[in-house]
């Protein structure tokens, strides 16, 4: 089938899009792994720190489902967690047959670490973005988040809203401290 103009014209802008956010997404990624690096753990850690710091403290099964990784990868990962003391594992009080995972005093540090460096990889993006755009650019990708949200409920029903949760609880505990 045959796409005329228009159709054309869409499709390489879906290209554009793919690629442009396919480029932002690596440049990040690579961006999040030296910070992380420079704090002396793996992505999958700071990770864990990230979750760990919005939420609280975990039951095992749940901090890996929200980070989608398996048991055993867990295991190893909070494993090295607690050998450096940025977590501890607790019985449940709750249920005796299960434990949570809750940051340490160090680890609490080292969560805020990490987002200290990766909020100054943002800003010092932003700062390279002339003043007059850079509202502009912010209200584009809410405007994305919100494309893909929509996008995303038509395949995957609260699939979004599962990887977002984090982020929102983040960002609210954010604010919080700065109106502090």
């Amino acid at each position: 089938m045959a796409l005329g103009p228009e159709g054309r014209a869409e499709s390489e802008a879906g290209r554009r899009l793919l690629g442009g956010i396919r480029a932002l997404v690596r440049r990040f990624s690579i961006s999040e792994r030296a910070d992380v690096s420079c704090c002396g753990m793996t992505v999958a850690q700071a990770a864990t720190l990230e979750v760990l710091r919005s939420e609280g403290h975990l039951r095992l099964g749940a901090l890996g489902r929200r980070l989608g990784i398996a048991p055993s990868t867990l295991t190893r990962n909070l494993a090295r967690l607690e050998e450096r003391g940025l977590v501890r594992r607790e019985a449940d009080r709750e249920d005796a047959r299960s434990a949570v995972v809750r940051l340490s005093e160090a680890g609490v540090k080292a969560a805020a670490a990490v987002e200290r460096q990766e909020q100054a990889f943002a800003r010092s993006v932003l700062e390279r973005l002339p003043v007059e755009r850079r509202d502009l650019a912010l209200d584009a990708v809410g405007d994305l988040l919100v494309a893909v949200r929509e996008a995303t409920e038509s395949c995957c029903p609260g699939a979004f809203d599962h990887l977002m949760a984090g982020m929102q609880r983040a960002e609210a505990r954010d604010e919080r401290r700065r109106d502090e």
